[in-house]
């Protein structure tokens, strides 16, 4: 059994945590470059915990620009043992409505000018994210928006563009009817790949604040309207992550899925082989096995 350490990464929105007790702002150092912003840590309802704005505080950076890498190498440094990625999107989908959450299980990454991988030359690894959220710290967050009184959705595929700018109408139509997405956003790509390399369990909470460009009876997407959906979905959001303590607990077993052992078997550079730099840069992410 290890010490349960619950990692949230808040996203539009969301900036800090109710309730922490012996909360303070902490400064991470790490070899990938600076994180977001400094990490809030504390204790909630008796389990520890540690937040980070994605876009860091006053949003400052873009979908593109936020250090990906960073962020996941400094949440692993502060042990923590569970992600859950909370932010907001967009749905293809008339039964998602604005206001809903969605228990994201799959994805469609379209990013494409962000580094996606800890490894490289020197160390070359290859992970599986065939399955690229863990089942349960998914099914946590699906019981803990159920007893905040959230209408919540169990699964869904979400397709991450890069922005900033939003969907055309076409790209809309084509990711909705011809590719089967359900969500649209601009994180949690390649933050998902990420963490499953740092052998941390992962969820996603997709809070969805209107419906894209597809719908003809809404339009393209409005700025203004977005906000005014983020801000409630804001404090439900706060509302899931409270009730996620006393579902995970303080203490757990190793992940029944394998998340936490994603790299047993994953890195192929002989180990006389390997880039000395390289290996000293991954000594959180993969120490493990490294």
């Amino acid at each position: 059994m290890t010490t349960t350490k619950i990692g949230i990464i808040g996203g539009s929105g969301i900036y800090d945590i109710d309730g922490l007790e012996d909360a303070s702002w902490v400064a991470v150092d790490g070899p990938w470059g600076t994180p977001s912003d400094e990490i809030l840590t504390g204790v909630l309802e008796g389990v520890d915990m540690a937040f980070l704005p994605r876009h860091g505080r006053g949003h400052v950076h873009s979908p593109t620009t936020v250090p990906y890498r960073a962020n996941i190498d400094a949440l692993k440094r502060l042990g923590v043992t569970d992600v859950i990625s909370v932010s907001a999107c967009g749905s293809f989908r008339e039964h998602m409505a604005p206001g809903d959450f969605v228990i994201v299980d799959q994805f469609i990454d379209r990013t494409f000018a962000r580094e996606k991988s800890f490894f490289g030359t020197g160390c070359v690894a290859h992970v599986s994210v065939a399955h690229p959220t863990c089942p349960r710290l998914s099914a946590a967050c699906l019981e803990a928006a159920q007893a905040a009184g959230i209408t919540v959705h169990n699964g869904g595929t979400y397709l991450a563009m890069e922005g900033p700018q939003f969907s055309t109408l076409a790209e809309s139509k084509m990711y909705r009817e011809s590719w089967g997405a359900d969500v649209i956003g601009m994180t949690n790509m390649p933050e998902a790949k990420l963490a499953r390399e740092a052998e941390l369990c992962y969820a996603s909470v997709a809070m969805i604040t209107d419906y894209d460009s597809w719908h003809p009876d809404h339009g393209e997407v409005d700025v203004t309207e977005i906000i005014k959906t983020l801000m409630g979905n804001a404090d439900k959001g706060r509302a899931l992550v409270k009730g996620l303590p006393s579902r995970l607990g303080a203490t757990r077993a190793p992940c029944p899925h394998g998340c936490d052992r994603a790299l047993e078997f994953a890195i192929l550079t002989a180990p006389e082989a390997r880039d000395p730099t390289m290996v000293a840069k991954l000594d959180a992410v993969a120490g493990r096995v490294l």
